[in-house]
């Protein structure tokens, strides 16, 4: 047989615990003869205590394959996944619920609502691997959500390239989540009828949208100069570093600061609260944003009366 073939190596390399005829050991003479399972699960038992960065990193990606897998929204499997990302980074030990429930409790510029979503993502994680915890309790203040004025989402849209401009109009017209905009395909945009049909996520109902002719002829331009079958091909999390630099640009470049308080799911806030100032009619929002429970409907929509300079709002009640 040649030499360094595969038998050859294997049989003649030096190792570490266990012996084969032929081959040098250099385990220690107390290790020598040992079973290796009991090695292999003291090494885990301190994986698990001590865990690596990398190892840490790992369990994290097996996560997000995980959500995926289970068919949670890509927009939760985002946000989860930068959590836990965030947790490992400032010192928890992610296989310790312990270590994780002390990081969250010293993260002193996170609100309530930030903590209680940390939580939330490490139970589903905690899920996955099998495991329990006694969660923390964090108490959701309830806020009125953000809505910039019409001439801001304008500026904020005309101030941003052709495919982010274009994301932007669509969810100022339909009020779809950003999840739901995201996965939109060519064959879902109607071109004869100027309308768009919405595949819904977590749970809530599919959707039809007249849109406007301004937005057809901004879809069909970036139609011209793709070949993918959807039609926003970057991925999200990239596309959402971009809105966001190019935000703060022009935030910077307006010297309004409000400017940069928009997020894509403000647009759906501006939406609900749009069309329930002009309908009054909770049920038609409600379907609108494809809600299957009003509750949802009333945490989003608050009244606005855009007439005057000065905002008079009310939140509804649940």
């Amino acid at each position: 047989m040649a030499l360094n073939t595969p038998p050859d190596y294997l049989f003649d390399r030096q190792i570490c615990v266990t012996q084969t005829t032929g081959t040098k050991n250099l385990a220690p003479k107390n290790m020598q003869g040992k079973n290796m399972t009991a090695i292999e699960e003291a090494d885990i038992s301190r994986q698990c205590t001590d865990p690596t960065p990398a190892a840490m990193k790992a369990k994290i990606v097996e996560y997000s394959f995980w959500m995926l897998k289970e068919g949670y929204a890509e927009s939760t499997i985002l946000s989860r996944t930068k959590i836990m990302k965030i947790l490992a980074k400032r010192g928890a030990n992610i296989l310790d619920p312990e270590s994780v429930k002390e990081t969250i409790a010293q993260q002193k510029c996170w609100s309530e609502g930030r903590k209680s979503n940390a939580v939330d993502a490490y139970t589903s994680f905690l899920l996955m691997n099998g495991g329990k915890w006694e969660p923390p309790r964090y108490k959701r203040v309830q806020k009125l959500p953000f809505i910039p004025t019409e001439a801001e989402i304008d500026q904020l849209i005309a101030g941003c390239g052709p495919k982010t401009a274009t994301l932007l109009q669509l969810l100022k017209e339909t009020g779809m989540r950003i999840g739901e905009a995201w996965r939109l395909k060519w064959t879902e945009i109607d071109n004869v009828n100027n309308s768009v049909r919405v595949t819904p996520e977590k749970g809530s109902n599919p959707r039809i949208f007249k849109l406007s002719g301004k937005l057809m002829a901004m879809l069909d331009s970036i139609q011209r100069r793709t070949q993918n079958n959807r039609v926003f091909a970057k991925s999200l999390k990239s596309q959402r570093r971009v809105f966001e630099k190019q935000r703060a640009n022009l935030a910077r470049k307006l010297k309004n600061p409000r400017i940069r308080e928009i997020t894509f799911h403000t647009f759906r806030h501006f939406k609900a609260t749009m069309e329930y100032h002009k309908t009054k009619d909770i049920l038609y929002v409600m379907r609108m944003l494809g809600h299957k429970n009003i509750k949802n409907t009333l945490v989003y929509t608050q009244l606005v009366d855009f007439q005057d300079d000065d905002y008079v709002s009310r939140v509804a009640k649940t």
